[in-house]
This record gives C-alpha cells, structure tokens and sequence, in this order.
C-alpha cells in the first residue's frame, strides 16, 4: 500500500508535456524577412525537388512565372498561416482519439469508539469510464473531415498564392513595354515637333498646326512616367506575392510566359465539369459537410449514456471489503435532444454553403470564359489595326524614297504604327489577365505548378515545410 501512491505518480509524470517559451521578437521576425534572398539554399533545393533536375547555374539571374511561383510557395506567410491551420486541424484527430482517464478517490476514516484492532478505515475508489456506441470512432472520423477540409484550405491558398504571382508579374512586364514603347513614341513625338517647330520660325505653318502635336507629346510624357510609376508599384507587389522585400529583387531578371498553350482544354466542357467536381475548395466545402455528418452521428450516439465501473477497496478495522459499482446516467430528463438540432442545423448549414459555393464558381466560370473571348476578339482586332498601320508605314517609307512624300510624313506614319502598338499591347494585357482569371477559376493551369500544390497538399503537414 505504501509503494502503490509512488507508483501512480511515477506514471502520471511520465507522459507529462512541459512547456518551453518561444516569446516572438518583432525587431528580430522583421530581420528575418528582409534577409531573405533569392540565394537561400533551402530554395534551391526545393526549387530541383519541384522541378524534377538539378539546377546548373545558381543563382539565377532570370526567373519564370514557374519558377517565381514555387519561390512563393517557399518564402509566402499565408502558406505558412495555412500549413499551421492544418496542423492543428491534424493534432485534433489526436484530441478525439483521447480516451477518458479513471479517477481515484481515497477516503480516510477514523473511528474513535473502536480502537481494536485499528480505528482507522481508509477506503480507495476508482471510477473507470467506459465510452458507449462507438463514440471514440465518431469522434475521429469527424476530426478526420476537419483535418481535410484544413487541408484542401492550404490547397486553396495556394492557388490564391499562384494567382498573386501571375497578375503582379503580369502588370509588371507589360508595363516595363508599355514604357518602352512610350519612350520611343515620345522620342518619335520630339523629332515631329522639332521640324514643326522649324517649319513655324520659317512661316510655312500657323501657330494651329504646331500646337496639337506639341500638346500630343507632352500627353505621351505624362503617359510614360505614369508607366514608369506603374512598373515599379508593381516591382513591389511583385516582391509582397513573393514574400520577399523589395531588395531581394535588385539585380534580378523577370520572364513572363505570354503563350495561350492548353487555352482549348480550358475553355472544354469537361473542364468545367471536373473543376466543380475538383476545385480544392470545393473539396473542402465537401469535407465540411462530412464532418457535420459525422458530429450528428456523434450527438445521436450521446443519446446513450456511458458506462462507469466503480471498483473500490476499504481496510475496515483489520477487515479488507473489496466492492464493485456501476453508474449509468439515466437519460429521462436530458436526451441530448438539444445537441441533436445543433447538428442537425449545422450540417443543412454546410449543404447550403457547399450549394452556394457551388453556384459561386459555376458563374465564375462563366465569366472567366466569357471574358476571355471577348478579349480574343479584341486582341484579334488589334493585330488587325498593327498589321494595317505597319503597311501603312512601309508605305510611306517607298513614298519617301521615290521622292512622292517628306520625312514628316514618314514619321507621322510611325506615329501611327506606335500607336497601334500600345493599342494591341492593352489587348494583350487584358488576354493574358482573362487568361489567369480563367486558371483561377478552374484551378487548371497550362503549366505543371498543378502538380506541385497537389504534392504539398497532399503529405503530413508536419513535413512539408520546404
């Protein structure tokens, strides 16, 4: 009797967990970040895992959307803010599979009118809990949705991380050309204005004609440094989607993929239909409902009260009684009938939401691809106008060489071409930015980067940390 207390308490702290301190330094979290760079190992090294080779020259100097994207798949918080979600989505799962303990009681007694042979009595209780109709197994399987619909979560935000990449990736290269263009209309604008002005000193022009293409140019001035502001906005968004600072872009070359290659599988029939079917959060919204399921199961099984077996022991006076209880709740005033509505609720609440998501992505759907064809009728008539202005200007180049046209002319030409240019460059951008819709929206990119958020939402989120 003596040595049993010992051992009870030996076993109690040996599965005990102890606390450790991790205090959060933001001066010291704030110089993480900026140290980041584009030369951490680690990245390289996820970067060859994800990319099926060893890369050859490293560091990169230029990078692709591809390639940028699994950079922010590395260094992007919110992934790291979803990884965690589903790290205590998983260790829920460990919760529910919690088995209740037992519990002792020793109750000492002392009897002053009996002295012979003891008038002490000490009486040990045990109350060992016994869970009925499975209740334990629907508790797993309801943290197990949980856990999955936390995982189809990261999957989500890993496509939102995706989508951030292309489109800061995207206003940052069409307006590096829009720029580049600007500058060589408004060098094209100078030399007009120039031998307009001539022609005004000499009187061959009226004041009328001069001030139109003066007013034009500094129109085109204007519109460049906007574009310049514009690029380097967007350099800073680029550098926020990737999880980085804006420093750890300095000296850095960026490639943006403009080709529509597997455009027709995305605007497919079948394509639709699997992404209603597959989207992750779609996926999730059904993993929801699962587990609303799985928590009525529970409450209606809590309808049937537990078992407890109350062994007991008491040293009476030199007599040893062992005796041997049980306690069941009698369920006549509470029949957890309350529960039951909560999670009867519950679950018509996720069918709804499931329903309402449902309806959300199919019309983002239809919209996606119905802007995107829109904008391939733009960008066809843009193409169109570039290809008449161009034999437009080779036009005025022959003239010009036969002696039928000036050199002003030739330059209004190329005005007009440069024109035509920015305009096809606008359609472009508005392609490319449907096309990206058109990816969100079916979470069915044209590139493999697919393949990597299925990979690392698909393993022990205690070990996908790249």
């Amino acid at each position: 009797m003596k040595v049993w207390p010992l051992l009870l308490g030996v076993v109690a702290l040996v599965g005990c967990a102890h606390f450790e301190p991790q205090p959060l330094v933001p001066e010291k979290s704030a110089a993480q970040f900026d140290a980041r760079r584009l030369d951490d190992p680690g990245l390289k090294k996820f970067l060859e895992q994800n990319l099926g080779g060893a890369l050859q020259n490293w560091p990169q100097q230029n990078w692709n959307f591809q390639e940028l994207t699994l950079v922010a798949f590395y260094f992007h918080p919110s992934l790291e803010v979803a990884r965690a979600q589903w790290r205590v989505a998983e260790a829920g799962i460990k919760t529910a599979g919690g088995r209740p303990n037992p519990t002792l009681s020793v109750t000492p007694t002392y009897n002053t009118t009996t002295l012979v042979p003891s008038p002490w009595g000490p009486s040990v209780n045990f109350d060992v809990p016994l869970e009925t109709m499975g209740k334990r197994a629907k508790r797993i399987a309801a943290a197990e949705k949980v856990a999955e619909s936390a995982r189809f979560s990261f999957a989500s935000a890993a496509w939102q991380v995706r989508s951030g990449v292309r489109a800061s990736l995207l206003d940052f290269k069409m307006a590096g050309r829009r720029a580049e263009l600007l500058q060589k209309q408004f060098s094209g604008q100078q030399q007009v204005a120039k031998r307009l002005q001539q022609r005004y000193d000499a009187g061959a022009i009226s004041r009328a004609e001069l001030t139109p293409p003066q007013i034009a140019m500094n129109k085109t001035q204007m519109d460049l440094g906007d574009a310049q502001s514009k690029q380097a906005e967007a350099r800073s968004r680029l550098a926020e989607a990737l999880g980085l600072s804006a420093a750890a872009l300095d000296g850095e070359a960026f490639d943006f993929d403009d080709s529509d290659r597997g455009v027709k599988q995305l605007t497919s029939a079948d394509a639709r239909c699997v992404a209603l079917q597959s989207r992750s959060d779609i996926l999730g919204a059904l993993a929801d409902y699962a587990a609303a399921e799985d928590n009525l199961r529970l409450e209606i099984a809590k309808q049937f009260p537990d078992v407890h077996l109350n062994p007991g022991y008491q040293f009476d006076q030199g007599d040893n009684k062992w005796s041997l209880g049980l306690t069941v709740e009698l369920p006549i005033l509470n029949q957890n009938q309350g529960a039951i509505a909560e999670a009867e609720a519950r679950r018509k609440l996720a069918a709804a939401k499931f329903t309402q998501l449902q309806a959300q992505v199919i019309g983002e759907i239809d919209r996606a691809v119905a802007g995107w064809r829109v904008t391939q009728s733009q960008l066809k008539a843009g193409n169109e106008l570039l290809a008449a202005q161009q034999q437009q200007q080779k036009s005025a180049e022959a003239q010009v060489k036969a002696g039928a046209l000036d050199e002003l002319d030739l330059l209004n030409a190329q005005l007009e071409f440069s024109s035509a240019r920015l305009v096809l460059l606008d359609s472009e951008t508005k392609s490319q930015s449907a096309l990206g819709a058109l990816e969100d929206a079916l979470q069915r990119p044209a590139d493999s980067i697919s393949a990597v958020i299925e990979k690392i939402s698909s393993e022990d989120p205690k070990g996908i940390k790249p």
